[in-house]
């Protein structure tokens, strides 16, 4: 039985992927991506461990070839085309800054809207596609990711439409969930207001407490 890899380790390796491909290193330690990372040394080797022994003890991994491991690990090694939904303030900020990365692991190569003023417009390199087009688009592009901009109301329905055309991976801004009862499809869920509240916890406890 294949040994169930937690979701948070994951979520992990973009950042070791991140650091590796900017370090001027050929061999980095555990402690030494701990540091650029934020994470320590034992969580980054148990998180390797998963898929592997990728260094060698005493010596650390070549940057390399564990950055290789971890963009087949996540599947980036041949590039994920990406699809947002919603040309509004969020999806086109997040295409404009995705196309000033140059980066190709993951690709946004297409965009959908319902309004027929932004229709046929671009975003960066990106042109705003009729949602009429959803399925044809995941088609001719297969699509691997969408990322859902949209208003809750309309999130649902676009969502199942897009799991039916194949598409199994969804980065949700909305703030309800979706194809919560398709267990091939995994949703990761960002709710921007809700990490806000919960950051205020935060500003508070880091204020002073006077006694009167």
């Amino acid at each position: 039985m294949q040994q169930r890899i937690p979701d948070a380790t994951i979520r992990r390796l973009p950042a070791y992927l991140r650091w590796l491909s900017t370090c001027n290193l050929e061999r980095v330690t555990s402690g030494i991506l701990g540091q650029a990372t934020g994470f320590s040394s034992e969580q980054i080797r148990k998180d390797l461990a998963y898929f592997g022994a990728f260094g060698t003890r005493g010596v650390g991994y070549e940057v390399k070839a564990l950055r290789q491991e971890i963009l087949h690990i996540l599947q980036l090694d041949h590039g994920v085309r990406a699809v947002v939904i919603g040309a509004g303030h969020l999806g086109t900020a997040l295409v404009r800054y995705v196309g000033q990365l140059h980066q190709r692991d993951v690709d946004i190569v297409a965009m959908v809207d319902n309004n027929p003023d932004v229709i046929g417009t671009k975003v960066g390199t990106v042109r705003v596609e009729s949602v009429d087009q959803l399925e044809r688009l995941v088609d001719d592009y297969d699509i691997g990711i969408a990322v859902l901009t949209l208003p809750a109301s309309a999130a649902v329905e676009v969502a199942e439409r897009l799991a039916d055309a194949g598409v199994h991976a969804f980065l949700n801004f909305a703030p309800v969930p979706v194809c919560s009862k398709r267990p091939d499809v995994f949703v990761q869920q960002i709710d921007l207001t809700l990490e806000m509240q919960a950051l205020s916890y935060f500003v508070q406890s880091r204020q002073p407490h006077h006694v009167k």
